[in-house]
């Protein structure tokens, strides 16, 4: 890389012309940095890394759907100022969830000195939050616990920037909600026992709650993946939960809700979740559990939306991320939040590496470098959600709205029986309901919930 590097420098020398590649067949609604250097003849790895097989893989293996598919195309176009985009193989770079392969996995990739990478989980986030500090390698991810991103004080932001806002500020959020459009609300807490699981459950985040007239139940319960969790949703109900909150995703949600369903609660228990609650995955998953209306048990749960879903195609990006999956052929179990984030990171990442180029020269294009552009960064990935991190002030992302899980229902809108019965379309594993994502709320500021931060 360096010797390609230096040619670079020499050509420049030679006063050889800059073509505008990355912007010349671009659609008009990608308003990109412009070029200042050229890269032709580069290449610039999108490393990423995480669980591809394991408890998540129901909702990752489709981000790598989403950054073949973006790579290419904007490799058509120009790529990053000429230079193309690779991506490692997806084989060398799961870890199965598993910590100790995260740490085999990162070693490995550290050493080819990488300026930009991609993590999953929270759980990732904080095993190698100094490990990325010592290697100055800056991280792009969807995910956001507080020691991830702030350290164990709650107040050093790190080398992680994530692109969903903190976990327990959706938590906060949901109650803000939940205090304003549900009777007597009293959340019972029921997630996984990782990093990820437990973000959300603080004591700020229950004091914030209690301030929007939510109780929060003192005693959360936490289970394994598959685990029988009758015995844990009973105990929240019987302690007065009507509302059942989980921070996990996949087999998660749909685990608690088949659960509620098959106790006889379903007419009690309002179900709610963070982000990854209310994904595709969720919605296919939890096919497997009809409940008392004739539609699937999940079908109603509310949560997190902090950027725009695959059915809001009056907005340009969402119309042609649409196109780029129906020219990939993509079966809907794929059009998930993960293929989403990866298309807007393969956008992100060459918007940040063309500033990055632009300031720093072509041979400047360090982990610090990157650093420094993500922290000054304001962009929106094909104008989905917003990248702002306020100079570098904070780490997570900051705006939010409510959402609600429904099914796609023979009018456009959501199901219904027996006025609007759901679509029902034809796959490889056989049919099934089209999973939809309806707002409730529009974009706004989440509360900082972090141990430093004001409510």
């Amino acid at each position: 890389m360096r010797k390609l590097l230096l040619l670079l420098v020499a050509a420049l020398a030679l006063s050889l012309t800059i073509p505008a590649l990355a912007q010349e067949e671009l659609p008009d609604f990608i308003e990109r940095t412009e070029c200042e250097v050229d890269l032709s003849g580069q290449s610039f790895m999108l490393w990423h890394m995480g669980d591809l097989s394991g408890p998540y893989a129901p909702i990752t293996q489709p981000l790598l759907a989403g950054f073949a598919d973006a790579a290419a195309y904007f490799n058509a176009r120009g790529g990053i100022c000429g230079a193309e985009i690779t991506l490692p193989d997806a084989t060398t770079i799961d870890t199965g969830g598993d910590q100790e392969a995260t740490a085999v996995i990162y070693e490995r990739v550290s050493a080819e000195n990488p300026s930009f990478l991609v993590l999953y989980s929270s759980d990732d986030s904080e095993l190698l939050r100094e490990s990325l500090a010592e290697d100055e390698i800056p991280v792009l991810l969807s995910a956001g616990s507080v020691p991830g991103l702030y350290g164990e004080d709650a107040n050093t932001p790190g080398w992680t920037f994530a692109t969903n806002p903190l976990y327990v500020d959706q938590f906060g959020d949901f109650c803000k909600y939940a205090g304003a459009n549900i009777e007597n609300p009293v959340v019972g807490y029921i997630s996984w026992p990782n990093a990820f699981g437990r973000a959300a459950f603080t004591p700020e985040a229950i004091a914030h709650c209690a301030e929007q007239g939510v109780t929060v139940l003192e005693a959360p319960e936490y289970f394994a993946p598959g685990s029988d969790i009758s015995g844990q949703v009973q105990n929240l109900v019987d302690a007065g939960a009507n509302i059942l909150y989980t921070n996990s995703l996949g087999t998660g949600p749909a685990e608690v809700a088949a659960t509620v369903n098959n106790l006889g609660l379903g007419e009690q228990v309002q179900l709610a979740g963070v982000n990854w609650a209310l994904d595709t995955s969720v919605g296919f998953l939890g096919q497997t559990t009809i409940g008392a209306s004739g539609l699937p048990a999940v079908d109603g749960l509310i949560g997190s939306m902090p950027f725009l879903w695959w059915t809001e195609s009056d907005n340009p990006g969402v119309a042609w991320m649409n196109e780029l999956a129906d020219d990939n052929s993509r079966p809907p179990l794929v059009r998930n939040i993960a293929y989403l984030l990866g298309v807007t990171s393969v956008d992100a990442f060459i918007e940040i590496m063309v500033r990055t180029a632009n300031r720093e020269g072509a041979d400047g294009i360090t982990g610090a470098a990157v650093k420094q552009t993500i922290e000054e960064l304001v962009y929106s990935p094909l104008g989905m959600y917003l990248i702002d991190f306020r100079g570098g002030e904070i780490r997570d992302a900051y705006e939010n709205r409510m959402a609600e899980l429904r099914y796609l229902g023979q009018d456009g809108g959501p199901a219904s029986l027996p006025d609007n019965p759901p679509v029902v379309v034809e796959t490889e594993s056989g049919p099934v309901l089209v999973p939809i994502v309806v707002p409730l709320t529009d974009f706004e500021e989440t509360p900082d919930l972090r141990p430093t931060g004001d409510s």
